[in-house]
């Protein structure tokens, strides 16, 4: 490292410090990485995005059905359905087709519904979203409350206590959504009749909904905190803050937990999409209005444009989580803000 004294004419023969070149260069350094990596991640979002709604846009496309039948219904008026067909311009090749919904994209416009006949923008931020978006935040605020505390509590134990906690984690895990959501109808609607289904006020009516979408997940998310707790309850750190008298619990707390949140947030965008897509199976199974029954709708009537909304509108929540989950990382673990530099 060299630096250099320059003399200020201002000051006779005061000596001014120049900054060594190579502290420049790496101030420098740094900031371009900064920069190339946020280009990066907005590339990467760009690309995810068009990916989603391409391979939505094929998979319609390919799939049993007719968006010109889910426009008219049960006419077979072959003259209508050509007319409809030209209307929708449903009768133009597959790559005009294409190409033209990229277009409108660019331009904010996401189309009309093939069967309901609204603009796919007032129905995917509408009453649909809102009441999906209840579901899942309610869930979410389950999954974050429900796996801390059990990785914390049972980490570390061999009692039968934790065992069988272990063994109820595997048995949501491993179950699928629909079969969690009807076991929790019979016990605590039918059996118990402590919580309703249909019935009651709309914070009652999503419990039940909730802790379907939820345990499944929380019982994933315990079982990999679990084990980030006790590896950290094994570093020397922890065995030296035990023998300074520091107690089990906040030792748990404050070293476990901290260390456990960096393999749970790899899961981050699995969990994501577990919401999501669990929400359209909870939402069919509870009778709830929302995304998830918008989206089988859409997908049963080859309502292309729906489905395209719907996409797109996954890519963009899991891509916002997949950058939050990365500002995260650095916050749980500051050496990664230093690998960064």
């Amino acid at each position: 490292m060299t630096s250099t004294i320059a003399a200020d004419p201002t000051r006779g023969t005061d000596a001014v410090a120049v900054p060594p070149t190579d502290v420049v260069g790496g101030v420098g350094a740094r900031r371009w990485s900064r920069a190339r990596r946020g280009l990066v991640v907005v590339l990467s979002a760009l690309l995810t995005a068009w990916a989603a709604v391409t391979f939505a846009f094929l998979a319609i496309h390919l799939a049993p059905g007719d968006p010109v039948t889910a426009v008219m219904g049960d006419s077979t008026n072959p003259d209508l359905r050509a007319q409809v067909a030209r209307d929708w311009g449903l009768d133009r090749p597959l790559l005009v087709q294409y190409v033209n919904y990229l277009g409108d994209l660019l331009h904010g416009d996401l189309g009309y519904s093939y069967v309901r006949g609204e603009a796919v923008a007032d129905i995917l931020f509408g009453d649909q979203l809102r009441a999906t978006a209840e579901l899942a935040g309610v869930a979410l605020v389950l999954v974050v409350l429900l796996a801390p505390t059990l990785a914390v509590l049972t980490a570390g134990h061999r009692t039968w206590w934790s065992r069988g906690v272990s063994g109820v984690e595997m048995s949501f895990a491993s179950a699928p959504t629909f079969w969690v959501g009807l076991i929790l109808i019979w016990v605590f609607a039918f059996t118990l009749r402590v919580l309703p289904v249909t019935s009651g006020n709309d914070f009652q009516r999503l419990i039940l909904p909730a802790l379907t979408l939820a345990l499944p997940i929380a019982a994933v998310l315990a079982q990999v905190m679990r084990g980030g707790v006790e590896r950290a309850l094994e570093q020397p750190f922890a065995v030296s803050a035990r023998a300074r008298g520091v107690g089990t619990l906040r030792l748990r707390l404050t070293h476990g937990l901290r260390h456990s949140l960096i393999p749970a947030a790899t899961l981050a965008g699995w969990a994501v999409s577990g919401l999501l897509t669990g929400t359209m199976v909870v939402e069919e199974v509870f009778g709830r209005a929302g995304l998830g029954r918008v989206t089988v709708e859409a997908v049963t009537y080859s309502d292309l444009p729906v489905v395209l909304g719907v996409a797109l509108l996954t890519a963009a929540v899991y891509l916002t989580v997949s950058v939050v989950v990365d500002l995260t990382y650095a916050w749980i673990d500051p050496r990664l803000r230093e690998d960064r530099r």
